[in-house]
């Protein structure tokens, strides 16, 4: 039910990470739940939760194990916060942990509860490795099996190519390639040449590197595993080394996409608190930025558009919600899956046709500085555990507008599946 009648406005008191690491590197041996419990406790420490029963906690990985049933829950049991703190895990692919932050920023809106916290965690190296179909046939019926007897007989049907393991994977199931596969196709039909995807990309690595060096990230990233500082960033690297790499998904003299302007498989975890007004006044919390509006959208990706454009289309209908334009913001983050897909995006928005056409409006929504874009690097350089980025994003967000001390930020997400999410936010007044 609404709050008196109306919605309450939603607060970002802040964000913590701990640094996002090149999968199987620093973080091997580390799973979901302990990344994103480590994660969970800085955030605790540092905003004196601790014992604090909060509203509800929304969490969420991609990739992860059958026992990880209950991840959020026995994250916040390890967390420090009280345990009468409920917890539920979701799932929307690259957008887990904004969704997880407006679904908790819906139920304060609401009036449900007063504060949580959204986030996400995602291991590649810690990845789950499945049983085939028939070796797991057999050992079901031999489980289903009344006498011994009977559980030893399905075991002769046992072939050596029944031990091959099934390894989780990035293909779509309906279209049978893979995010890069897909987005090279985006990038033909986009004309995305390889020098603007490696511009993007070394722009992503110098203001990542720049950021850290100017200390910003000293607030939102907690050191762990002794790393203080995300291990993807490459501070030495220059346009001439990008466009060295070959192409790795359409080998081709026709690809362009390559390791180097192509998020790298990464591991990491990232959390949100979020919290009404009268709930940070009373426990003397900041609220350092407003989340104001936000949009989902998914497009046909089999055969009919790119699979990653559905943001182009969810900014849209979301501005038209905000009656503003595409250039009234004073920052944008817009997640780096691939610079193709970036780039892509920022074309469709310009396009006469496509706006007309696809997004039903009567002229484009037209270009956005570049220079407001990305401005502390992207995930490019920061790396891109899958349902991490989206926390990640909001917190960078957040801090921007609160160091400016006024004006909104757009945020905009693709994910797997033809899906986009995307969100505003607000600067707070200081208090």
């Amino acid at each position: 039910m609404l709050h008196d009648g109306r919605a309450m406005k939603v607060g970002i008191v802040g964000g913590l990470r701990i640094p996002f690491c090149r999968a199987h590197s620093i973080y091997t041996d580390t799973s979901n739940q302990d990344m994103m419990t480590a994660t969970l406790r800085a955030m605790v420490q540092k905003y004196d939760l601790k014992g604090q029963t909060l509203g509800d906690v929304s969490l969420g990985a991609v990739i992860k194990h059958s026992n990880d049933w209950n991840l959020a829950r026995e994250c916040v049991i390890g967390s420090g916060l009280s345990l009468r703190t409920p917890a539920y895990d979701l799932q929307r692919a690259c957008g887990t942990s904004i969704e997880a932050c407006i679904q908790i920023a819906n139920k304060i809106a609401l009036g449900q509860i007063e504060a949580g916290i959204a986030g996400g965690t995602d291991s590649i190296s810690d990845a789950p490795i499945a049983f085939s179909d028939p070796f797991r046939s057999i050992m079901l019926a031999s489980h289903r099996g009344r006498s011994l007897p009977k559980k030893i007989l399905p075991w002769f049907r046992l072939r050596p190519s029944h031990l091959k393991p099934l390894l989780p994977g990035v293909t779509e199931p309906r279209t049978k390639l893979s995010m890069g596969e897909s987005t090279e196709i985006t990038a033909k039909e986009w004309n995305v040449s390889r020098e603007h995807q490696d511009q993007l990309a070394l722009a992503s690595h110098v203001k990542a590197a720049a950021a850290y060096d100017a200390g910003f990230y000293e607030d939102l990233v907690v050191p762990y595993k002794d790393l203080e500082e995300d291990n993807n960033i490459r501070r030495d690297t220059t346009f001439e080394k990008l466009q060295k790499l070959k192409p790795v998904y359409d080998k081709s003299e026709e690809g362009t996409m390559t390791a180097g302007n192509s998020t790298p498989l990464t591991d990491g975890a990232a959390a949100v608190m979020l919290a009404s007004e009268e709930y940070a006044t009373r426990k003397n919390l900041p609220i350092i930025a407003y989340l104001t509006h936000c949009k989902v959208s998914a497009v046909n990706f089999v055969g009919a558009e790119g699979l990653l454009m559905a943001p182009a289309y969810a900014v849209s209908d979301m501005l038209r919600d905000a009656n503003l334009r595409l250039q009234d913001f004073d920052y944008y983050e817009i997640h780096e899956a691939f610079a193709a897909q970036t780039i892509a995006t920022l074309k469709a928005w310009q396009s006469d046709q496509f706006c007309r056409e696809r997004l039903g409006r009567n002229q484009p929504l037209g270009p956005i500085e570049l220079s407001k874009m990305n401005v502390k690097g992207g995930s490019i350089a920061i790396g891109h555990p899958f349902a991490a980025t989206g926390a990640r994003i909001i917190a960078t967000m957040a801090k921007l507008l609160s160091q400016k001390g006024s004006g909104r930020g757009l945020i905009s997400v693709c994910t797997a599946g033809g899906m986009g999410v995307t969100a505003i936010l607000e600067a707070a007044p200081k208090r």
